[in-house]
């Protein structure tokens, strides 16, 4: 098989493995959640609301995603930015929040 040939068949995988690699990854919300939002949101250490209490989530889910997000990326009260975990990307603090939503609805 000829060098152009082997270029010209391997091109799309090797396009579909660059996406593959630089896609991001889904972030699980739950495991999010477990490894950085239950000492404080699991206990309600601290004034955080605590997971699954709805009438402590009410007034800050009619707030909306928008809010919810800004002040888990950003912190609020005595809340740090991301709850400490600096190392969290925004996208795996929005499903952590979206987790501990869902636990109310």
């Amino acid at each position: 098989m000829s060098f152009k040939k082997i270029i010209k068949l391997s091109t799309p995988v090797l396009a579909a493995a660059a996406l593959l690699i630089s896609a991001p990854a889904s972030a699980d919300g739950e495991a999010v959640y477990k490894k950085a939002c239950t000492m404080c949101h699991g206990s309600g250490m601290m004034g955080a609301p605590k997971t699954g209490d709805s009438a402590a989530w009410a007034d800050r889910i009619a707030q909306g995603n928008d809010t919810l997000y800004n002040h888990a990326i950003n912190g609020i009260g005595t809340m740090k930015p991301k709850g400490g975990k600096k190392s969290l990307s925004d996208d795996e603090v929005k499903a952590a929040v979206d987790y501990m939503v869902s636990q109310v609805k």
